[in-house]
């Protein structure tokens, strides 16, 4: 077929390192495809999408449409979890082709006997494809071609739009030429839209001093559900290392009672399959899973690859780790930063397939004993990348509803290797973004560039592990500004909760590390506590949950503000019925006053036509009617959030 085919398919789009890697979607996403199909010659040439799930046995069929030079666009919808197929057929249209070229000699006068005879054997194939009322045309067509006395009915029917419609739906394949196949993985619709509150379940406890349980993590529930949180992410909850355990702030020698870095996973008392103690038993964990559920809440588990010297792996798989020739053991480094308290996994094992085996069964065990479906990965940029391609896969094939989160905060390239393996979201740069020139570049990077169709960004503007340095010592206008920038541009979010709520920003001096990190201690809370923050990051959160165009990332417009101290955006659903513009200060200090230029082109505006722009923050609303509008900002309210409505 393909060497007699006339046909040329390439540039094809969306298309990850061509075909190696999957497209991501969520259910009933679209998937827009693009490429470039000519033929030699000036035939007519049509082209068709074709798809299918991997659990339907035969292809579905979306035609293409020619847009400019000869590229072609077209499109699908997915409707199911899983995976699905695409590729492209390109072929010269015999039918179509046929009635363009008897056309023209019509026009041009010429007698067409010859054609007409040539068109009815083109339409005897398909008199047993089509309906009853299509037949009835196709059978006069035939008649009046085959009889020179209904020569002038025989032109006017090759003239009819019907005819050509016919041709259209069932078309005269010659040749046709078909692409490789290309794949696509679609996740339920929280892989595309995630708001994250992490907090130390060991300070849960409404006592000082005391180490909280997951009994009282189910008292903090109805607070997270109330915000508008939709994952709650725990740190690790196993049995904590005590050989080399550290102390306060990173100590490496602990005191009576310091009660370690939960990444330093395992003791006598278990492993990555155990929970440790002091937060209670399996049916406690359980209990507050189900609890969650009941307020739409996910717990996401924290999935580290990484042992502490007493963890049960040490005795049970010594091959898994690196031996020194002094018979110590390796402990893990980021030079100039150790880790004393943990031991990294030595992937080369000669025991690598079962070592495999052993990790993907520890996310089995979690997801079938208790029902986690979210996990956040630590550091997955330090073992090998195919592992993480088979471990996902292997996961996702027995339980699809699965997502990972993506903790690498690492080199361009290998953040993306990450996603392209399977990785459901990721971490990203947001967190050190900070200029209108900065941010703008970064999210256009994201939304229109091949990133789009395999990175899912996740927006934190602090975790456990950064404290940034625009946040040490920032007033509540700096929190209220990050928190609005990566809640809106990403549809994606997350905060280590009580720290950034409360504004806790003591740092190790010159460093992005929390003073009195709670990683290596337990840190008291008062979880009845409220400011005008967390009602702020409520209105935020009810805004994303009512409005279509801030639950995606991609369907984002920079709109043009004559401030560097301010920016504005627009977004808008796949549908095109929600629509939202945001615009803010960058400034935490100081008023702000600028026009900002309306988007009226991209919401189908007629001239003159006015809109009502509602803010979901403060429910004030706003007539505009020109194509640039006044705003002034304020540190108390440094942003607008707008839902606009058409006049």
């Amino acid at each position: 077929m393909l060497e007699k085919s006339r046909i040329v398919i390439e540039n094809i789009k969306p298309v990850v390192n061509c075909g190696d890697y999957a497209i991501k979607r969520v259910v009933n996403e679209i998937v827009n495809v693009e490429a470039d199909i000519f033929g030699d010659g000036h035939d007519i040439i049509q082209a068709s999408v074709f798809y299918k799930h991997s659990k339907q046995k035969s292809w579905n069929e979306s035609r293409m449409h020619p847009t400019v030079n000869d590229s072609w666009s077209g499109h699908f919808s997915v409707e199911k979890q899983g995976d699905y197929e695409y590729y492209i057929q390109g072929w010269e249209d015999h039918g179509l082709n046929w009635r363009h070229g008897i056309i023209k000699k019509i026009e041009d006068g010429q007698h067409v006997n010859s054609e007409l005879l040539e068109g009815a054997e083109l339409l005897k194939p398909i008199l047993k494809k089509c309906s009853k009322t299509e037949a009835e045309l196709v059978k006069r067509a035939i008649t009046s071609f085959q009889d020179s006395e209904k020569y002038e009915e025989a032109v006017s029917i090759c003239v009819n739009k019907e005819l050509e419609d016919i041709f259209l739906k069932y078309p005269h394949k010659a040749v046709p030429y078909e692409s490789q196949k290309f794949p696509v993985y679609v996740d339920r619709e929280k892989a595309r839209f995630s708001t994250w509150y992490e907090f130390f379940p060991r300070s849960s406890s409404p006592e000082e001093n005391k180490h909280g349980t997951f009994k009282d993590c189910e008292n903090i529930l109805p607070r997270i559900a109330e915000m508008g949180f939709d994952v709650l992410y725990f740190p690790p909850v196993h049995p904590i290392g005590e050989v080399n355990r550290k102390g306060k702030n990173n100590a490496t020698d602990a005191a009576p009672g310091d009660v370690g870095s939960p990444w330093g996973i395992g003791s006598e008392k278990g492993g990555h399959k155990d929970l440790h103690p002091e937060l209670g038993n399996l049916e406690d964990f359980k209990s507050l899973v189900n609890r969650a559920k009941d307020l739409d809440i996910e717990i996401a588990m924290d999935f580290a690859l990484q042992a502490a010297p007493d963890h049960p792996y040490v005795k049970q798989h010594p091959k898994w780790f690196k031996w020194r020739p002094d018979g110590s053991i390796q402990y893990a480094e980021n030079p100039p930063k150790k880790y004393q308290d943990i031991l990294p996994i030595y992937f080369e094992s000669e025991e690598w397939k079962k070592m495999w085996n052993e990790f993907r069964d520890i996310v089995f065990y979690w997801i079938e004993e208790v029902g986690i479906n979210i996990f956040r990965v630590d550091n997955p940029h330090t073992k090998p990348f195919y592992f993480w391609g088979w471990l996902i896969a292997e996961v996702k094939k027995k339980h699809p509803d699965t997502l990972f989160l993506s903790e690498a905060f690492t080199k361009p390239k290998i953040m993306e290797q990450l996603a392209k393996q399977g990785f459901t979201q990721s971490y990203t740069y947001f967190t050190w973004r900070n200029s209108k020139h900065e941010l703008t570049q970064y999210v256009n990077e994201l939304t229109k560039t091949d990133l789009k169709e395999y990175f899912r960004p996740n927006f934190w503007p602090n975790t456990p592990d950064i404290n940034p340095f625009h946040l040490q010592g920032a007033n509540e206008s700096m929190y209220m500004i990050r928190y609005f920038l990566a809640a809106t541009l990403s549809s994606n979010t997350g905060i280590y909760g009580p720290v950034f709520e409360f504004m806790i920003s003591d740092a190790v001096p010159g460093k992005e590390e929390y003073y009195d990190s709670e990683k290596y201690q337990v840190r008291h809370w008062d979880w009845k506590a409220e400011n005008k923050l967390m009602r702020v990051i409520t209105r935020i959160n009810q805004a994303r949950k009512t409005n279509p165009s801030l639950q995606q990332t991609n369907n984002i417009q920079f709109c043009e503000i004559h401030d560097d101290g301010m920016m504005a955006y627009y977004k808008y659903d796949e549908a095109r019925e929600n629509h939202t513009l945001m615009v803010l200060s960058l400034d935490p200090y100081n008023s702000k006053q600028a026009s900002v230029k309306v988007p009226r082109h991209e919401l189908g505006l007629d001239f003159g036509q006015s809109i009502t722009l509602e803010d979901l923050i403060t429910g004030n609303s706003y007539n505009w009617d020109q194509e640039w509008c006044y705003v002034e900002l304020h540190p108390g309210m440094p942003f607008h959030l707008f839902r606009i409505h058409k006049n």
